[in-house]
């Protein structure tokens, strides 16, 4: 009925669509940084669509499935063996009862996720199993999984008995949902955009940035040129969302994500579009970050496409896991 954690990786959450409603209370949203590879996970493996999973961050975790289930890796490529087979991402697998899971680094792209049939059923708090680490809040107490963790897996009386580590033959084409290229990000015109000098306002969207190692859940920090303004403002905190770009004294712009606070008080020089947030939470230390300029319209449409491609595919895959 469980997984149990032998390692833990190097930053290994449970997490699901968040806890949305509370920003009156101070709390943010969190929940799962890439969306998409969520609900394809979710789909490939039969579950509903909002199940709760394990957001693996660069580095991934040993784990004995203890009962058997259907697993699915989407997300980042990761290096993965499930006893002694190597494992395919974005396709179900089926794990017999006392195997164990290895996960290792990523080649590519900064969080996996690890979705099985029944999901993850700790506990919920306010409505949700994510643990958010900025807030301290989550079924866990917001912290991440230690070794000797023992995580309870929803029950799923529909699923055949699985006697051997078998490997679908069909899976899903990450090519539309994971950035391998590292595209521009869609950045929208913030609040204080205006306020940049000349040459901050040609940086922001022609000067290549990367992405610092100071980096986290409730942050992406970007390295690069310092942005500066015509003159100092002084403000007093407002509402900010995940995608909202600050500026902070030192000119090196801050993408909030996931865990975003609720309010902040530094200049808004921009808005990440809601399409390419969870290609920007794909972006690892290191890894280049520019921002191409688009309009409210543009970024709208681009998010209402990106919804509607997933929406069918989800129930494509949906309909044919039943139908085999």
């Amino acid at each position: 009925m469980s997984l149990r954690v032998l390692q833990a990786g190097l930053l290994t959450t449970v997490q699901d669509g968040g806890r949305p409603g509370h920003a009156a209370l101070g709390l943010g949203r969190a929940g799962v940084m890439d969306r998409p590879a969520w609900r394809l996970g979710n789909a490939l493996v039969g579950n509903a669509g909002d199940e709760a999973v394990l957001e693996i961050t660069l580095r991934g975790p040993v784990l004995v499935i203890e009962r058997a289930t259907r697993l699915a890796l989407t997300g980042a490529p990761i290096d993965a063996r499930l006893d002694d087979i190597a494992l395919p991402p974005w396709t179900a697998v089926d794990a017999p009862a006392g195997s164990t899971l290895r996960l290792g680094g990523m080649r590519q792209g900064c969080r996996s996720y690890l979705a099985l049939r029944g999901g993850i059923a700790t506990e919920p708090v306010l409505g949700s199993r994510s643990e958010d680490l900025h807030a301290g809040i989550g079924p866990l107490g917001g912290r991440a999984l230690r070794a000797g963790d023992v995580l309870p897996i929803g029950a799923t009386p529909d699923l055949a008995p699985v006697r051997a580590v078998t490997v679908r033959r069909w899976g899903v084409d990450p090519q539309p949902w994971f950035d391998f290229a590292m595209t521009p990000i869609a950045l929208l015109p913030g609040s204080h955009v205006d306020a940049l000098d000349d040459d901050a306002r040609r940086q922001l969207h022609g000067a290549r940035f990367r992405l610092s190692a100071s980096s986290n859940r409730t942050g992406s920090r970007l390295d690069g040129p310092a942005l500066h303004l015509r003159a100092p403002l002084e403000l007093i905190s407002a509402a900010v969302l995940p995608g909202t770009v600050q500026l902070p004294p030192s000119g090196r712009p801050i993408v909030l994500m996931a865990e975003a606070p609720v309010t902040g008080g530094y200049p808004r020089i921009g808005q990440v579009a809601a399409a390419d947030l969870p290609r920007m939470a794909q972006r690892r230390p290191g890894d280049a970050v520019c921002f191409e300029a688009v309009s409210l319209e543009q970024a709208l449409a681009r998010q209402h496409e990106r919804e509607q491609q997933l929406h069918r595919l989800v129930q494509r895959v949906i309909d044919r896991g039943e139908s085999r």
